[in-house]
């Protein structure tokens, strides 16, 4: 009787092992699987994570490069316009400042703004022009013998302190004036030779 209960006892104990020891191995075996899943599920979204930086990334690179060309086309081009700039600068700087203070020019520029001061209409002009008062004894010198001419044209002369150089045109009793000083003439010809100048310089 004795050796039966040992027997039972005995073999409860390897059962209650053995199922132990399976629960224990299903427990393992679950814990391996989610560990496996939550390993797998993170490498995926770190994959993706990579792959949406790697995304952006380029983007980023591409728009940069983008902003890198245009801003290097921009800079080339003001380059060029400065570079024709000074070009026409020290072209026309000289002449210029010559032509302001030479009394044929004036009176050949006042003429020619009084017969184009009223466009098509052909009516009689009245304009007075202002002179440097610095230039007063060289210029009546030299109006002296157009002043007919300038006359004819509706220009009546005077001279201000005012203008240093070149002169003011207007309308008599107009109360504005346009100039036509030498930095006036030189930003006209500037305009008018940027275009040409470039290409010259630069459509070769």
């Amino acid at each position: 009787m004795e050796n039966k209960l040992q027997q039972l006892t005995q073999k409860l104990y390897d059962e209650g092992l053995e199922k132990g020891r399976a629960e224990a191995d299903k427990l393992v075996a679950d814990a391996k699987a989610e560990a496996q899943k939550i390993v797998a599920e993170a490498r995926a979204e770190a994959e993706d994570i990579v792959k949406k930086a790697q995304v952006k990334a380029e983007d980023v690179e591409k728009n940069t490069m983008t902003e890198i060309a245009l801003a290097g086309k921009q800079a080339v081009s003001k380059l060029k316009q400065e570079i024709a700039s000074l070009i026409i600068a020290k072209a026309t700087a000289g002449g210029v400042k010559e032509a302001v203070v030479d009394p044929a020019f004036i009176k050949e520029m006042l003429v020619a703004v009084a017969k184009n001061w009223n466009g098509s209409d052909s009516g009689k002009v009245e304009l007075q022009a202002l002179l440097p008062e610095g230039e007063r004894q060289k210029l009546d010198e030299a109006f002296g013998k157009s002043a007919q001419e300038l006359l004819a044209a509706g220009i009546e002369v005077g001279y201000s302190k005012e203008v240093k150089t070149g002169f003011k045109v207007g309308a008599k009793d107009g109360g504005y004036y346009i100039s036509f000083a030498d930095a006036d003439i030189e930003a006209l010809l500037a305009e008018y030779l940027r275009d040409k100048v470039f290409q010259l310089l630069f459509k070769a």
